[in-house]
């Protein structure tokens, strides 16, 4: 049996590694005890505490595993699957880093590594959907948005985080990159707020940020590409609120002899009332928009995601729509569909039929649904 490091035993890591365990044997490494004895007394899973920001011990750690999988928090990101790629381990990195995940590239290559990056729900699943198309028809506008929300809003912020609250804050901070008729546009994070109306959810507010990443220069001869995050209405006026005086600053301040940076002790205060209670339900919704050209005929294209918290398996939505693209991805590269070596973001992987159809099966059954329509 092959084995496996998951690192990260957050909401996402741990539904991984629960996932994962089906068919590997599967290591859970975190910082946290708390998150690492669930992992072990619930589900049987092997655990090591671990954090990666020593890298001598997570280099010592990686030879001995098949496989590896990066959930850790996006700041930690880059050099992390820089010290797993070093190790020469395949890997599925699902984090949400700063930096040019392609910067990778050749070190892959050099290690004989296949790395699929940003491999979640987004970004991850509308880039592996506009690859699959940029192959088949000339698409001229992909738009996605995209929101994870807790089932019960609660005052003040009517949000959740499945994940570190310092992934969200950079969400809303670094500024918004989107295509516009082939020009580079660059607008503050939070920009362009409008409301939405979906069936069965309600009004949601829609707005700019930076979540296209690599889609901005892959799929070269799409002339317009944008997204926008969704929150209940109302939730950025609190967030612009606390930009505005301040709380997300990294710049250090002097608070009666102590030095502490404003963003991370928001992170701090943040992440306990952000974080979902034991069974708080969640669901996640996401509608990617294609338009363009097949065989000389004009297509309106749309997938429509909903997905809900599992009282089954006491899984967050989130975890289990970002989770699960992960997994799907290992496990593929794991039976041989994809071979090639080097840095690959799912647009790329998505341009092959048999990579795409993998892992929209493996996400319906296990009751991810992607319901396209066709005008």
């Amino acid at each position: 049996m092959k084995k496996v490091l998951v690192l990260g035993a957050g909401m996402v890591g741990s539904a991984m590694a629960i996932d994962l365990s089906q068919k590997f044997k599967v290591t859970s490494a975190d910082i946290s005890t708390e998150a690492l004895q669930f992992l072990k007394e619930k589900y049987g899973i092997q655990t090591v505490e671990l954090n990666v920001k020593d890298k001598n011990k997570l280099m010592a750690l990686l030879p001995e595993f098949d496989y590896v999988v990066s959930a850790v928090p996006g700041f930690l990101g880059y050099e992390t699957l820089s010290c797993i790629i070093d190790a020469g381990k395949n890997v599925v990195d699902i984090t949400f880093m700063p930096e040019d995940i392609l910067t990778l590239h050749e070190k892959a290559l050099k290690n004989n590594v296949t790395a699929i990056v940003d491999c979640g729900v987004a970004p991850g699943m509308p880039n592996l959907i506009a690859g699959y198309f940029y192959e088949r028809m000339q698409i001229e506008k992909f738009f996605y948005m995209v929101g994870g929300l807790p089932k019960e809003r609660t005052f003040p912020f009517e949000y959740k985080a499945p994940f570190s609250p310092i992934d969200v804050i950079e969400e809303y901070t670094r500024p918004a990159r989107f295509l516009q008729n082939n020009i580079l546009i660059e607008k503050p994070a939070m920009s362009d707020a409008e409301l939405i109306h979906f069936d069965g959810i309600g009004t949601l507010e829609a707005f700019n940020t930076d979540g296209l990443r690599s889609l901005l220069y892959t799929l070269a001869n799409i002339p317009n590409i944008s997204e926008k995050t969704l929150r209940y209405p109302g939730h950025i006026r609190l967030i612009q609120a606390l930009q505005t005086a301040g709380f997300f600053s990294d710049k250090a301040l002097n608070v009666n002899g102590v030095i502490v940076k404003p963003v991370e002790m928001t992170n701090k205060i943040l992440f306990k009332s952000w974080k979902y209670e034991p069974n708080e339900e969640d669901f996640t919704v996401m509608r990617i928009i294609i338009d363009g050209k097949m065989e000389g005929k004009q297509m309106h294209i749309v997938f429509d995601l909903y997905d809900e918290y599992d009282k089954k398996t006491c899984i967050s939505s989130m975890a289990r729509t970002t989770g699960y693209t992960g997994t799907a991805a290992l496990n593929m590269i794991h039976e041989g569909l994809l071979d090639k070596k080097g840095v690959f973001p799912p647009e790329i992987i998505g341009k092959s039929q048999n990579c795409y159809a993998y892992i929209m099966n493996y996400l319906k059954e296990r009751g991810i649904h992607y319901k396209k329509t066709e005008s």
